[in-house]
């Protein structure tokens, strides 16, 4: 084992501290990663806190995760020392299971290994990005190419593939009209992505204090749900919708702005069951549909495709001692778009 500074969540809801962990000695398929960059997700603080079930602790969140390559195991013939390399959501499948096989790992059947606050196939406890280095098995490293800076290129390993996957799977691109419910820290790269995809863009958020945002990204409209006309003007409008939202919304309003055959697409995750009335699907032959990320060939896909159309998320970088600062404005959804630890500090 080889230790390594890292920030760690001690118990639920408790404030982050500094600490050290282990790291496994390379095997013969693996990579250690020097972390330069790791993002913050809200899905961390969940996590963190324990919303979502009973977790490991302590817990290393984290799973935007951008660095440099620093060594290779003994059969990794993909990376060298030196490649700018980048680790999302998961780090491990079966590898064998027909999803595994067709490149969709997220749906892997004996389930992925989750990068942290999960348990390995060697009954190893996963711990995430808030630290100054990591051990992933190569499948499950994506190269970050050149023209995305690794601060900016951190967030696209969630937010960025979250995002891209629903898009490209229900056919954003000329022609097409996408409106993307949210700007915050899925739904700005939503609105980069659609619009470099060729779409015609357009936000929908509860009020109009991020439209000179939303517009600088891309979008060329934007519209506050908050007022109700909205919904009346936009009757009938949008091929896709995606919704980036963990909120409860009234989902019968937003399916009457799909067009027939449109699809509303969720990736947020509402703590409340989302109710809608089937007629509001059958009268148009629309789709109410979810999303996950994307596999391990989709997310390289995805980040040759921002590199090519110089995407990267809109951050601001904080020192480790900033991230339960980062915490509270996250709760408070005061950022603008994504946190971004520069974990050259936690050891400091």
């Amino acid at each position: 084992m080889t230790k390594t500074h890292a920030i760690a969540a001690p118990s639920p809801g408790a404030p982050l501290e500094r600490t050290t962990i282990d790291r496994r000695e390379l095997r013969g398929d693996d990579v250690r990663i020097d972390i330069a960059f790791a993002g913050i997700c809200h899905s961390d603080l969940h996590q963190a806190k324990e919303d979502w079930g009973s977790a490991i602790f302590p817990m290393v969140p984290g799973h935007e995760i951008a660095g440099v390559v620093s060594a290779v195991g003994d059969g990794v013939t993909k990376y060298q020392v030196g490649d700018r390399v980048g680790v999302g959501c998961m780090v491990d499948s079966c590898g064998e299971c027909e999803y595994c096989e067709a490149g969709t790992e997220q749906f892997c059947v004996k389930g992925n290994v989750q990068t942290y606050n999960g348990v390995g196939f060697d009954g190893e406890n996963t711990y995430g990005g808030y630290s100054q280095q990591v051990v992933v098995k190569d499948a499950f490293v994506c190269k970050i190419p050149e023209g995305i800076g690794l601060d900016v290129a951190a967030p696209l390993l969630c937010a960025g593939i979250t995002t891209y996957s629903p898009l490209h799977h229900w056919g954003a691109g000329p022609g097409k009209k996408v409106a993307v419910v949210g700007l915050g820290g899925l739904g700005h790269l939503a609105v980069k992505i659609a619009a470099a995809m060729g779409a015609e863009v357009t936000v929908l958020s509860q009020s109009l204090k991020k439209q000179e945002d939303g517009l600088r990204l891309g979008a060329k409209h934007y519209y506050a749900t908050s007022d109700e006309n909205t919904f009346k003007e936009l009757r009938a409008t949008f091929d896709v919708i995606l919704n980036t939202v963990s909120a409860k919304l009234p989902i019968d309003s937003y399916l009457s702005m799909l067009r027939v055959g449109g699809a509303m697409v969720n990736v947020g995750a509402p703590g409340e069951p989302l109710a809608y009335n089937a007629f509001s699907l059958i009268g148009g032959n629309k789709v109410l549909a979810g999303s996950s990320i994307g596999g391990i060939a989709e997310t390289q896909e995805m980040l040759a495709f921002c590199a090519e159309h110089k995407i990267g998320a809109e951050i601001e970088v904080i020192p480790a001692d900033k991230v339960n600062e980062a915490y509270d404005r996250v709760e408070n959804s005061d950022v603008r778009y994504r946190f971004v630890i520069d974990t050259a500090t936690i050891g400091q």
